[in-house]
């Protein structure tokens, strides 16, 4: 059914412009035209953009809530057990819709941590149900691994020092068989053919380098090349992936992967903290994006990632939320912003502008989820976009301010008022239209709250863990 909406200003990319006053009409999930309009102010001022891409997740719950903080990855990856989603709709739901309300018309989904509660082809489809019903495109990257499951090499000196039933704690929770490389991409593809949609993007998803054997980098690099399909993975978020990379990959590990054929346009790589000048040039040459996550690498003490640089040579920069965002609270704008804030330049210097630095995140996000389009509002283009109140951003209107400048200067969650997402309104007054998060919120929360003593004989242990685990790191990878 066609509809149309109207706005004081519409930013439609940095290659095309705003208008001013206009409307914008579209049907059957497409943008049909955008023209001028005689009133737009009967619902008060508003600022119409292009939809962001939550370019990095995992569906997880707050991470603070299960006592995961202040301590690097490679500890709060295993404190953070404690919050395996209980249920696999209600937690993607919430996250999803949190996301959604924070101007995202698409969100990766790297599943890190499955719930265990059913068999994973159920929790992909349960996941996928959450979208729908949510509203958002989704990309969905199940998550492999197998090596190295607490450490980057053998755990016996860290787990040397537990007592019996502390040990076979840590290793009912994290030790486990690993699938071979030909179980796993049977089961991506049995997913894919479950929940792919026009909506949703089933991509390869291994965890890292030092989590994941040549043998099976490689399957997925023969695999992805045969078939198209996106990958999706961590590379160099921490000193000490950077350590144990430069140990097991002497020839260099971004070589590695540009040599088996999984650094090509189908990668995208998250994080790349400690990526180095020459890396970023081979990442660019191929194609591949790389997701920034400010927030998160700020939570988890990993480093700030040379995102300016990486950009200048020529590497496609996403934006994503990592399910760490600065208040823990999933806002998208936020993270954009201080992303562009971190790295936009010094003095006069600038990296980008507000238009360049917007309409690039927007077009890498897509192309990172599989979303169609480049992110611009123009006829023919998906009908993707927010709906900024203006009033409540430009609440002083002392003088005129450009409106997205002011959206990077100030801009959070609590100004988008509505979100269209394939020509459906997800968000509709701040907030989401197809599921009552507060409802999921609450009882995800009584769950945890019930669940957490089955994590008991783990969080005893934890003292006696987290010691031994820093000292091997600290040795181990020749850094501090």
């Amino acid at each position: 059914m066609p509809q149309q909406t109207t706005a004081t200003h519409v930013f439609c990319g940095h290659e095309i412009g705003r208008h001013d006053h206009a409307t914008i009409a579209f049907d059957d999930g497409v943008i049909t035209g955008i023209s001028s309009a005689a009133d737009t102010n009967q619902t008060g001022r508003t600022f119409i953009l292009p939809a962001l891409v939550n370019a990095h997740d995992h569906a997880r719950p707050t991470a603070s809530s299960f006592g995961a903080v202040d301590m690097p990855l490679e500890s709060w990856i295993l404190r953070s057990v404690v919050g395996t989603p209980p249920d696999p709709y209600l937690a993607a739901a919430s996250a999803l819709a949190r996301s959604a309300r924070s101007g995202c018309a698409a969100m990766m989904i790297h599943y890190t941590r499955p719930s265990g509660t059913m068999p994973i082809l159920d929790e992909a489809k349960a996941i996928a149900r959450a979208a729908a019903d949510v509203g958002m495109r989704m990309a969905f990257a199940l998550s492999v691994r197998d090596q190295n499951p607490i450490v980057y090499g053998e755990s016996e000196p860290v787990l040397a020092g537990l007592t019996e039933n502390e040990r076979t704690a840590i290793e009912d929770l994290f030790v486990h068989p690993a699938p071979t490389a030909k179980e796993y991409i049977a089961t991506v593809e049995d997913i894919a053919a479950s929940i792919q949609s026009p909506l949703i993007d089933v991509q390869f998803g291994p965890a890292g380098v030092q989590w994941c054997s040549r043998g099976l980098l490689e399957a997925i690099a023969e695999r992805s090349a045969l078939t198209g399909r996106r990958v999706h993975m961590h590379l160099l978020e921490t000193i000490y992936q950077r350590g144990w990379a430069d140990r097991a990959f002497p020839d260099g590990v971004v070589k590695y992967l540009r040599d088996i054929g999984l650094l090509s346009e189908r990668l995208t790589l998250a994080h790349c903290i400690h990526a180095r000048p020459d890396e970023l040039d081979i990442i660019a040459a191929s194609g591949a994006r790389i997701v920034t996550n400010f927030s998160s690498n700020l939570h988890l003490r990993s480093g700030l990632a040379p995102i300016a640089d990486a950009s200048r040579r020529g590497c496609p920069i996403a934006v994503g939320v990592d399910g760490l965002a600065l208040d823990e609270d999933d806002d998208a704008l936020r993270e954009l912003r201080l992303v562009k804030l971190a790295h936009g330049g010094v003095g006069y210097q600038s990296n980008w502008t507000c238009e360049e630095f917007l309409s690039s995140a927007v077009r890498n996000g897509r192309l990172t989820t599989g979303a169609p389009g480049g992110g611009e509002l123009v006829p023919g283009a998906p009908a993707d976009f927010m709906v900024i109140d203006l009033d409540r951003l430009e609440r002083d209107a002392i003088v005129p301010v450009d409106p997205l400048q002011l959206l990077f200067a100030r801009g959070n969650a609590s100004v988008i008022r509505d979100v269209v997402v394939d020509g459906r309104t997800v968000v509709r007054g701040g907030e989401p239209t197809g599921v009552d998060l507060p409802a999921i919120e609450t009882e995800l929360r009584a769950m945890y709250r019930a669940g957490v003593k089955n994590y008991a004989a783990f969080t005893a242990a934890w003292p006696r863990l987290e010691h031994p685990l820093k000292r091997w790191f600290s040795e181990q990878c020749g850094c501090g």
